[in-house]
């Protein structure tokens, strides 16, 4: 893998964000020569302040011409830029639905145009699925999303972002698309609103923690390094042109176990008390990856656990202060 990446030029949108600038630091690392686009809108330039990427601030909703440098063709795209939690996309429909469908399809037309050659990569989510009615949740599962939902906003505008894929590799474009379960780990926002960086600042702060419905649904955890192998894996082989994959840790955690745990490591043995809130509208009941594709064409398993992993981020909050993080 390491060797495929030396001297490409990669293209990477959203670079500035979690997912992204960990992405950025490992291609890099791989030799390859980085240009990062982002808005900031959810991003944090902080992110890769440390790193030697070519960073351009612009919005990829709009045609790729208007930000890109003259005579800049890219031997592959990376298409991450979107927010990515409730609280962000709800908070930003609109840049959610443009950055997955105008974004994608006018970042496709510039490799149609300038590099057909290229390989485009989409980073679709785990939401496509819904609120599943198949458990575990595989590639060849439609999903069962409200379309008109709170959630809408980013579910189908990622379910059109991989329509816009499929549209382009008929056209003869090398386009692939990872579905990406509940990623975790250093540089996520400390305000994400997700279950993992909410339990992990209430924790730190001694605060009660917050447990929507009963604490029943399922979520599985991925740590960011194994996410990034698998999606660089994905990106690097050869004959995966067209193909959809999961990544993600298939072990699944109920909510109120994983503020148990969050409570044991963070606590040890003070007990914080518990405030359960009404569940969200759409709020999928269980969520869980089949990896076999991934196991089968990548190769890649997670290796991190998640308490290993949940010490880690720990580390992070606790030198960003969650005290304060609000002024970030």
């Amino acid at each position: 893998m390491q060797s495929y990446f030396q001297n490409k030029k990669v293209l990477l949108t959203g670079g500035a964000g979690f997912i992204g600038s960990h992405l950025a630091e490992q291609l890099l690392h791989f030799g390859a020569e980085v240009t990062v686009i982002d808005n900031l809108l959810t991003g944090n330039a902080a992110n890769i302040a440390h790193l030697a990427v070519q960073f351009i601030t612009a919005d990829v909703s709009q045609p790729a011409e208007q930000y890109l440098p003259e005579g800049y063709v890219p031997d592959m795209v990376l298409h991450f830029a979107s927010p990515a939690s409730p609280v962000k996309y709800q908070a930003h429909p609109v840049e959610t639905y443009q950055v997955n469908s105008f974004g994608t399809h006018h970042l496709l037309q510039y490799l149609f145009t300038h590099n057909p050659t290229a390989r485009f990569l989409f980073a679709s989510t785990s939401e496509v699925y819904g609120d599943p009615l198949v458990h575990p949740q595989a590639e060849s599962y439609w999903g069962n999303v409200n379309p008109n939902g709170v959630r809408s906003y980013y579910d189908e505008a990622k379910r059109l972002g991989e329509t816009i894929c499929g549209v382009h590799f008929s056209l003869g474009i090398d386009t692939r698309i990872v579905r990406i379960f509940n990623t975790y780990g250093p540089r996520i926002d400390i305000n994400d609103g997700r279950v993992i960086p909410n339990l992990l600042c209430q924790a730190l702060a001694k605060q009660p923690l917050t447990i929507y419905g009963d604490g029943s649904q399922t979520r599985s955890y991925c740590y960011v390094s194994d996410l990034v192998e698998g999606v660089l894996t994905f990106a690097s082989l050869d004959g995966l042109a067209g193909e959809t994959i999961n990544i993600g840790n298939p072990e699944e955690q109920s909510v109120l176990e994983t503020a148990q745990l969050i409570q044991q490591l963070i606590c040890k043995d003070e007990l914080l008390p518990v405030e359960y809130r009404p569940l969200p509208t759409d709020d999928p009941h269980r969520r869980r990856p089949d990896i076999s594709k991934a196991q089968r064409l990548l190769n890649w398993t997670p290796k991190v656990s998640l308490q290993e992993g949940l010490l880690r981020t720990a580390e992070y909050f606790r030198r960003k202060n969650p005290a304060t993080a609000t002024s970030e």
